[in-house]
């Protein structure tokens, strides 16, 4: 007989970033029943379901709803870093876990979470690395008007500098917001050398769909010379942008190989969700009824099997080791363009090194 076992699941079925939530929904509904179909797993997993409906407010109550009134102590969940925050309140008084299998943008490491996607040293920083001595230093960054957005190019800022570039501007829209006629007449007008994306769910959509627009009037515009960078751009998006995005830019741990069809996540937001539940299965396996003290040891010396591959969570700050990969769009999928097999997670970036990540700065001959 398998041990029943409750797991709570965060996630909004509606809003503005529906589709990446639904992605998310999708890996941690997978994993639980290939959990509960595994013969020589001792536990079935039993999903508490809460839908925020896209609305902030809505992510603590929910959180503590699934905490207060079920045995759940893990939750798959949340999306943006807005909703994470939220939420964490609430872990921290109920002794609860959230595995969040989401991007994010570093500086934050929570002993009632584990951050199961990348963090800047995992995206940002290799993205920067593999793009500026192919296009340019001098960017352009956007953002929704929320910590992702903020903080992603707060760093971005700072990466550009160690570039010797400059950030030719530095726009941020509503969440939902999707009149972007003045950013793409800025873009246009200082002429960058790339563009950070940092904008989410519809916002992205509509610069995507103006971007080309200005592609078509002048050439310094399209792809091949004038990138759109993503860190949170993955398959499941790509449909809203299709036609539109082809040789534009996104990092992350995992891409979805079209040759293996529905056998493997259809992206990394699904991938990082169905590896969290098979890691908290692992762990729960061994010891029952682990729970967010027990975490440090059950993560110390200890390798998971995920879609992502064979990963590590670092016991100190709960972050994974990841692959690093760059795609460029091609139609629905992406193909990798670079590839690092296993990056350690540096959410502080304290170990950061520019002249690693850029080379030396050249000699500057003053007259």
């Amino acid at each position: 007989m398998k041990r029943r076992v409750e797991i709570g699941v965060l996630y909004s079925r509606s809003g503005n970033y529906q589709l990446v939530s639904e992605a998310c929904r999708a890996g941690a509904m997978n994993a639980i029943a290939a959990v509960n179909a595994n013969p020589a797993l001792p536990i079935e997993f039993v999903p508490v379901e809460r839908d925020p409906g896209a609305n902030i407010e809505r992510y603590a109550a929910g959180c503590a709803d699934i905490l207060d009134n079920s045995s759940a102590r893990h939750v798959i969940g949340c999306v943006t870093s807005w909703s994470r925050k939220e939420v964490i309140p609430t872990l921290e008084r109920a002794g609860g876990t959230l595995w969040y299998a989401c991007p994010y943008e570093g500086f934050e490491a929570n002993d009632h979470v584990v951050y199961m996607h990348a963090c800047p040293n995992q995206q940002i920083v290799p993205m920067m690395a593999y793009v500026v001595p192919r296009f340019g230093a001098n960017g352009f960054l956007l953002g929704s008007n929320y910590i992702w957005g903020w903080e992603t190019n707060r760093v971005a800022r700072d990466l550009i500098a160690d570039a010797g570039g400059k950030v030719l501007g530095e726009r941020y829209l509503p969440l939902g917001e999707t009149e972007v006629s003045r950013l793409v007449a800025e873009i246009e007008a200082t002429r960058p050398d790339f563009i950070l994306n940092n904008l989410i769910g519809t916002s992205s959509y509509a610069f995507f769909r103006a971007y080309s627009e200005l592609g078509r009037r002048d050439p310094h515009f399209r792809p091949e010379s004038c990138p759109i960078l993503s860190c949170n751009l993955t398959e499941c998006e790509l449909a809203a942008i299709a036609g539109i995005g082809d040789g534009h830019l996104s990092a992350g741990p995992y891409f979805h190989d079209p040759a293996q069809g529905g056998a493997m996540p259809a992206s990394s937001f699904e991938a990082a969700a169905h590896a969290s539940v098979l890691a908290l299965a692992e762990i729960l396996a061994v010891k029952p009824g682990a729970q967010w003290t027990d975490l440090p040891e059950m993560f110390a010396g200890r390798s998971f099997r995920s879609p992502l591959g064979d990963i590590t969570i670092d016991p100190q700050t709960q972050h994974a080791t990841l692959p690093v990969r760059i795609g460029r769009i091609e139609g629905t999928a992406f193909a990798t363009v670079s590839h690092l097999r296993s990056v350690a997670p540096d959410p502080y970036l304290s170990h950061y090194d520019r002249n690693a990540t850029f080379g030396r700065p050249g000699l500057r001959v003053i007259s």
